[in-house]
């Protein structure tokens, strides 16, 4: 059975601040029965509390896991338990580091050595990728290959379909080569750019959305829009909308 449609709060950031009850609701409302957490360490309890009352669950959020101390460590996997997530995604590890195997190797050795602590709470470990882990090249491959290769059975990847067009390669042949190996997609449209105020509602820019979901039908779909130049709630709604009668 297709899961339901998330969204990742961060498109949403500004009213979330502003509001995080109120901006939840609004989200429940279009239909939404999932979101994606994010910056939430520090207000975990109080987002567990206004997703439960806006009828929502937080599968997945991220934080920045490889840049965290110890302590701090301790403090998301804490935070995630309590937001209820099941799915811990670090979200950006720094495009310098990607440019060696070596290099890239040794980030996917780092973040499948805390893959057995995050499971000691009862999550997973994912990573979120960007443009440029596909645009650096190693030995004729995108060092998201060489990472991905490399990482252990127990973290899983949420592909960021849009920045991997942007990086210059193909998300439907990247999701063939990673199959199952892909719990999430971050599904978001635009102008195939690297301006974030160019992404559109999903549907309404260059991205072929209907291949992208029935390469990965079982994958969680994970709307997102870094930016956007118009109203972005009815942006979140048109991609909900789109989304339901393309997965149909």
């Amino acid at each position: 059975m297709t899961q339901p449609i998330s969204v990742q709060l961060y498109t949403v950031r500004d009213a979330l601040s502003a509001d995080l009850p109120g901006t939840l609701q609004r989200i429940a409302d279009i239909g939404y029965t999932n979101v994606e957490a994010f910056g939430f360490v520090d207000n975990a309890d109080e987002l567990a509390a206004a997703l439960r009352d806006a009828g929502l669950a937080a599968p997945s959020g991220h934080a920045r896991l490889l840049d965290a101390g110890e302590q701090d460590l301790e403090r998301i996997f804490h935070a995630s338990v309590t937001a209820g997530l099941g799915t811990l995604i670090d979200p950006h590890i720094d495009e310098a580091r990607w440019t060696t195997r070596e290099d890239v190797e040794a980030i996917a050795r780092e973040l499948s050595a805390l893959a057995p602590r995050a499971a000691d709470h009862g999550l997973v470990l994912g990573y979120h990728n960007h443009a440029f882990e596909f645009s650096n090249r190693i030995d004729g491959v995108s060092a998201y290959e060489v990472f991905a290769d490399a990482l252990s059975d127990d973290v899983v990847l949420e592909l960021d379909t849009y920045w991997v067009t942007v990086g210059g390669d193909d998300p439907v042949a990247i999701i063939g080569k990673y199959g199952d190996k892909i719990e999430f997609l971050h599904v978001k449209d635009g102008d195939g750019s690297h301006d974030d105020d160019k992404q559109v509602a999903v549907g309404n820019g260059i991205m072929p959305i209907r291949e992208i979901l029935a390469a990965a039908p079982d994958a969680l779909h994970v709307v997102e829009l870094d930016g956007h130049e118009g109203d972005v709630f009815q942006a979140v709604a048109d991609s909900y909308t789109f989304l339901e009668g393309a997965r149909a």
